[in-house]
């Protein structure tokens, strides 16, 4: 007679080891998503002087891929609506990210409802997007 006890031990014990390896390969993926989002936040707003293309597609996509639930619109914008509990939290965010803003000199469309916020971010004088129109999203998701 075969001890199964034994047998479903050692496959519970590799089952458990999986998913740890599962949970730590997850982690770290979200970590490498937080160190990008992190890294392009900690970049500064270089002030667009004209004269400039609009970034490519090729160019924004690697960009895109450091933020999260940032869409861009038509080539033209990026845009993220935030969700919040009441008005008061929804703006309160708006005033840190009119902050953010100021110190940056790179000022986005904000729209506030109840429990709402959307941004849309541009560089007005190209009338497109530029590496630093992806830095302020990247700091306004700090400021969440």
């Amino acid at each position: 007679m075969t001890d199964d006890s034994s047998t479903n031990t050692n496959a519970d014990a590799d089952a458990d080891a999986d998913a740890d390896a599962n949970a730590d390969a997850d982690a770290n993926a979200d970590a490498s998503a937080t160190d990008a989002v992190c890294d392009l936040a900690s970049r500064e707003c270089i002030p667009c002087r004209g004269g400039v293309p609009p970034l490519t597609p090729e160019q924004r996509q690697p960009l895109l891929a450091q933020l999260s639930g940032w869409a861009v619109v038509d080539g033209h914008h990026l845009k993220k609506e935030y969700t919040f509990k009441n008005f008061v939290d929804a703006l309160a965010f708006v005033n840190r990210v009119g902050e953010v803003a100021e110190a940056n000199g790179h000022h986005p469309d904000l729209y506030l409802t109840w429990g709402k916020v959307r941004i849309e971010i541009y560089t007005y004088k190209i009338d497109g997007l530029t590496e630093s129109d992806f830095v302020l999203a990247a700091k306004c998701d700090q400021v969440l």
